[in-house]
């Protein structure tokens, strides 16, 4: 069997629970922990994913970030600058690129089909390496979580810590981590 089969076999056990109410915000959240070499295996299994989920009984809306920073760009009127000068991609900048991802994630969640018991899958988190912290943008979202945030994570999960692509220093997340 291999590590997705296994991940896919963790996560179906998972989301087959039933589902507690009234938990903290950042229990709603699951990290599917994956080894970034496995990305595009995994996002070719990525409606295997969702069939399970629905056989649960649970919706399933996805939010891909792989291009969230290309589009920004593309929306933005100080783009050429920055192509000029990538050094002014920095604090206030980047800082209207997080709220750019923080609204396309909210939007998600708060779509009239979001209910207490959907799945928001969020793929593509790598694109944000360098530019945004997944952490932040988890932190900024998780109070609207109804039902679950599934957090698709190229990266490692050890001694309670989460490392993007296994290379930014790590964080500490009460995450429910989703391992093979």
């Amino acid at each position: 069997m291999s590590q997705l089969d296994r991940l896919k076999q963790s996560y179906t056990q998972h989301v087959r629970l039933p589902w507690q109410r009234g938990l903290a915000p950042a229990q709603k959240v699951w990290f599917v922990v994956y080894d970034e070499g496995d990305e595009r295996r995994l996002r070719l299994r990525l409606g295997e994913f969702q069939i399970v989920t629905r056989d649960a009984g649970h919706g399933w809306r996805h939010v891909d970030l792989t291009d969230i920073f290309p589009e920004w760009m593309a929306s933005n009127s100080y783009r050429e600058s920055y192509f000029k000068s990538p050094k002014l991609l920095t604090g206030p900048a980047l800082g209207a690129f997080k709220s750019f991802v923080v609204d396309r994630v909210r939007e998600t969640l708060s779509a009239p089909d979001t209910t207490d018991e959907t799945v928001v899958a969020l793929t593509g988190v790598a694109s944000l390496f360098g530019l945004l912290r997944v952490s932040g943008l988890v932190e900024a979202v998780h109070g609207e979580i109804r039902g679950r945030l599934v957090v698709f994570f190229p990266g490692a999960y050890r001694n309670n810590t989460y490392r993007l692509l296994d290379r930014r220093d790590g964080w500490d997340y009460l995450a429910v981590p989703l391992t093979e």
